[in-house]
This record gives C-alpha cells, structure tokens and sequence, in this order.
C-alpha cells in the first residue's frame, strides 16, 4: 500500500483524465492521495476532489509563486480548513528561485499561514526553494514546531533536513530522487528517519524514472518509493509501510475509513 501525500489533481493535465488517473492509482495500489490548495480561487475544485471521493483530502492554501492574486488571511484560512477533509494548511513556504526582488510580501504570506495551522492545529505543507535559511528563520519565530508538518518536494541539503527534522517535521521525497544527478538528495534519503519520511508525486510534475519529462501521475509514487528502499537497502514494502503510516499519523486521516475527516 502506497500513499501519495502530495499531488494536483486539479491541474489541467490530470483534471481532464481524472477517472484513467483514479483507475491507475489503484491499480498500482495507491490508496490515499492528498490534493493540494494552490490560490483562494480554486481551492473549492480541490476541496470538491476531497469530498467527491473518499480515499482523496485536501490542504488550504496559497502556493508562495503566485503574486497579484487574492492574499490569505489568518480568518480566511483558518475557515476553509474547518470544512469536511481539510488535513493541512497549505502549500506556503518562500520561493526565491523564480521570484525576485522584494519579497516581503511572500514572507509575511508565509507568516499568515504558520498563524493558521497554529489556530486550527493542523500541521503545514511547506515548499522551499532557494529560500531553505529564511524559511527556516520564519518557522523557528512563529513557532511552526507547535504543529509540525512536511517539507515537501524536498530538494535541500542534509543540514537543512536535519533543522526541519528538529522542528518537528517530516521530509517528502518526490521523484526527484530518482533522478541520476541528485546525489546530494540520494544521501538526504538515506539519513531521513524512516518515521519522519513521506513520498510523493508532486503531479502533474516531477515524474520519476523512467517516465521522467512526461505528465507525472499519483499512479508513479511507488516508483519513488522503489528507489528509496534501493538506496537504503531496505524493501520497497518497509517503505510502503512506514510512509503511509507517517502520512496517516501526521494529517489525522484514518486507513480503514477513507472518508474520515481531520
């Protein structure tokens, strides 16, 4: 059993196909996926997802790459993350690779977001991206380990993992690590604690060998998880096991009631 702790189903490329992606993903048996809230505007199509089916959750949130667009409030978030299958808040976090200049305006959205998930217990999804000191700066001074959550996509180094881990989160492999040049993200996954780790998807994004390039798919997480176990020198169902209950235990979601809500 698998789980795909971090996927946009809503995105055009997988939104058109939902029915053959749904198929897949159980055929390659994995039974939750979490759907993840970029902007206010569309998160009721993700929250849709959530409720229309039951092995699917969703996140409440505004992706750090967005400018120009309706800006979050604390009240904002903290109410759609009280409707039925809201597990987390986010995707929030500080991208300082494809946005420059003054980014303040990212910061203090990542603040609001920490202020959220503390109000509403609920841990945070968190992106990071040329940004790993900030980032981490901001969750040491709003407290973001009272509620814990992941770094998502991770593509940091082991030191960075390692202040994460120490704040309480857990570390997310996409299919990144499959990838021959990441070497220095090879070593992360080999020293993540095996009840502190997650895999995901990222989808449609980031597909894993050997469908690299192409639309990626909650189907392709086991793939992720394939490699993992390959560089730990453990089995792929140790992997499987481990990271599904992590997922289960941090987002509040029950394995044998697939409609449960946090």
């Amino acid at each position: 059993m698998f789980v795909d702790s971090h996927c946009h189903l809503d995105f055009p490329e997988l939104i058109t196909e939902l029915p053959a992606v749904l198929e897949a993903m159980a055929a390659a048996r994995v039974t939750h996926a979490l759907c993840i809230s970029v902007t206010l505007a569309d998160w009721p199509a993700v929250h849709a997802l959530a409720t229309t089916h039951p092995n699917l959750h969703a996140t409440a949130g505004v992706h750090p790459d967005y400018e120009d667009i309706d800006e979050p409030t604390v009240a904002t978030l903290v109410a759609m993350s009280a409707k039925q299958k809201i597990v987390a808040i986010g995707e929030t976090g500080l991208d300082y690779y494809r946005l420059h200049g003054d980014l303040e305006w990212q910061r203090e959205r990542f603040r609001t977001h920490i202020r959220a998930a503390r109000e509403t217990a609920k841990p945070l999804v968190i992106h990071t991206r040329s940004a790993a000191e900030d980032t981490l700066r901001i969750m040491r001074e709003e407290a973001a380990g009272e509620v814990g959550g992941v770094m998502h996509c991770f593509t940091e180094s082991w030191p960075v993992a390692e202040a994460a881990l120490e704040l309480g989160f857990h570390i997310s492999f996409s299919g990144i690590v499959t990838f021959r040049n990441a070497k220095a993200l090879k070593d992360v996954a080999c020293r993540v604690p095996l009840d502190r780790m997650l895999i995901e998807t990222d989808s449609p994004y980031l597909a894993p060998v050997p469908h690299r390039g192409k639309r990626n798919q909650p189907a392709y997480v086991p793939l992720v998880a394939e490699e993992i176990a390959r560089l730990r020198g453990e089995s792929v169902e140790t992997i499987a096991s481990a990271t599904s209950d992590n997922f289960f235990r941090l987002f509040g979601i029950s394995a044998n009631e697939n409609s449960d809500a946090r």
